[in-house]
């Protein structure tokens, strides 16, 4: 039987306006002992979602509860770099964030791939749209992952092991968003399935282009498992009104709680 959950009622404006702008050798030591550590990425790395954002980050969003300042906190490496930045993509990762990178630079991690994909569009348009508008969006955000994503990742990648030979680099991946075994109101099955499955799909696609690169990959869907929207136990946003840019966003529980520990699983 479905377990059902009754999310509070939000206006799909909202989302619509908060979306749219929105193998390793010895020689690589942990940075927990030595080293520096430079935190890439998007809104996953950044903490958008989590609160306590830092006044110079600016509208890159910086979470002092996001996994990177937490990791940093707990660890004390010789420095840390947060880089970070809401909205980015692979090529701003690669165009306006590798510049801490150097040869004494022993961890990086990175979330790197959603907004190429355009998944602020797709969860904008399945919700205001029709389940028909919500999984041809969703098609085309799968051809693009699958098509156009690989080169994209394999660019970044290659950038950064140029950049800092000597890094463990963990890259991170996205976890799922519903728990389709729930009812709840708002996303149709058909629709929260398709989002699901494209994560996924995503999921798989940075999985494979990281290990071509001797890079480790964070699979955060396990520990996020029990949590998604309609879980009753949520670490994500669902529509946010207080903070509309927040949607769809890990909560301060999902940075300490589902991304920090992957971070030190792979450290």
């Amino acid at each position: 039987m479905r377990r059902a959950r009754t999310p509070a009622v939000v206006s799909s404006l909202f989302l619509a306006l908060a979306l749219a702008g929105t193998g390793t050798s010895a020689a690589q030591a942990s940075a927990r002992a030595d080293g520096s550590y430079v935190a890439l990425g998007d809104s996953y790395s950044s903490g958008v979602g989590a609160g306590r954002y830092t006044a110079d980050s600016g509208a890159c969003r910086r979470s002092g509860l996001a996994y990177p300042r937490l990791w940093a906190d707990a660890h004390r490496p010789s420095s840390f770099a947060f880089m970070a930045c809401s909205g980015a993509t692979t090529r701003s990762v690669r165009s306006g964030q590798l510049g801490p990178l150097t040869s004494s630079t022993r961890l990086v991690s990175v979330t790197a791939g959603g907004n190429d994909a355009g998944f602020a569009d797709v969860m904008s348009t399945c919700v205001v749209g029709s389940d028909a508008r919500c999984l041809d969006r969703i098609a085309t955000a799968r051809g693009h992952i699958r098509s156009t994503l690989p080169g994209n990742l394999d660019s970044l990648y290659k950038a950064i092991r140029e950049r800092a030979p000597e890094a463990r680099v963990v890259v991170l991946g996205y976890p799922r968003f519903y728990d389709v075994d729930a009812a709840c109101a708002g996303l149709s099955d058909a629709k929260r399935s398709a989002v699901n499955e494209a994560a996924d799909l995503l999921n798989s696609v940075i999985s494979r282009r990281a290990a071509a690169h001797g890079f480790r990959f964070g699979d955060v869907r396990p520990p996020f498992t029990g949590h998604e929207i309609c879980s009753g136990a949520s670490w994500l946003h669902s529509v946010n009104i207080a903070d509309v840019g927040a949607s769809y966003h890990p909560r301060a529980a999902g940075q300490s709680r589902g991304y920090l520990p992957v971070l030190n699983a792979h450290d």
